[in-house]
């Protein structure tokens, strides 16, 4: 994707084949009030159900739902890596040694669904860990209180059981779902040790208390008149 109008284009056709606007921000890696204004600009109201009128629809949206120059937030696109498995498999590997002087007790990585699942695999090979995965409540998400819904961790994947734990995403784009994570990690008695991601829009060392490492750093320069 080149340019805005390509993004909400895309955000169009996910909402037509029924992701939540969480799901689309996770598939485009912006933000959720960027992706629910990619939605609103892009028209589409709901999923294609090849019956009428049958099937959820979220509210029509009129253009004052939106700023007319969209929010603040920056796209990153690794689909370049993502496509080839070699090139994935090193970028894990990388993002493996960023953690790999954090303790040799750490046995299980937890990678975040959707594309943190793929990378945490590598990342889990290579440092000889099992292998977690976490689905995170914005999966579900299309309006309203996010905190009204609730993440999960997959049980055809290893359980937490207090055990210490990596946790790996592609990209930190406000923090939200690395705090879910390490929350929800803790809640079933683990202890997250480390984080590592592709990008960090943050520009975090840590978060809860968890040092976060990334492969890149994104920093705005831009400022307010």
């Amino acid at each position: 994707m080149k340019n805005v109008d390509d993004l909400i284009e895309s955000a169009g056709e996910l909402t037509r084949h029924g992701l939540s606007r969480g799901e689309i921000a996770d598939e485009l890696n912006v933000s959720r009030d960027t992706a629910s204004w990619l939605v609103e600009r892009s028209g589409v109201t709901g999923p294609e159900t090849g019956s009428g009128d049958d099937g959820p629809k979220p509210p029509v949206a009129t253009d004052e739902d939106a700023a007319p120059g969209g929010p603040s937030d920056i796209h990153v696109d690794w689909s370049a890596f993502g496509r080839d498995s070699a090139r994935l498999t090193h970028l894990g590997m990388a993002m493996a040694d960023l953690l790999s002087k954090r303790g040799e007790a750490v046995d299980l990585t937890i990678g975040i669904e959707k594309a943190g699942a793929p990378l945490a695999t590598t990342v889990a090979r290579e440092l000889d860990t099992d292998l977690g995965s976490y689905t995170p409540r914005k999966h579900q998400w299309d309006e309203g209180d996010i905190e009204d819904y609730g993440g999960s961790f997959s049980r055809n994947f290893a359980a937490i059981r207090s055990r210490d734990c990596y946790v790996v995403d592609d990209t930190i784009t406000s923090g939200t779902t690395m705090r879910e994570t390490i929350e929800a990690i803790r809640g079933e008695g683990g202890e997250p040790v480390a984080c590592v991601v592709l990008v960090d829009k943050q520009g975090v060392d840590e978060l809860d208390g968890v040092p976060v490492y990334s492969l890149i750093n994104v920093v705005s320069v831009a400022t307010d008149e």
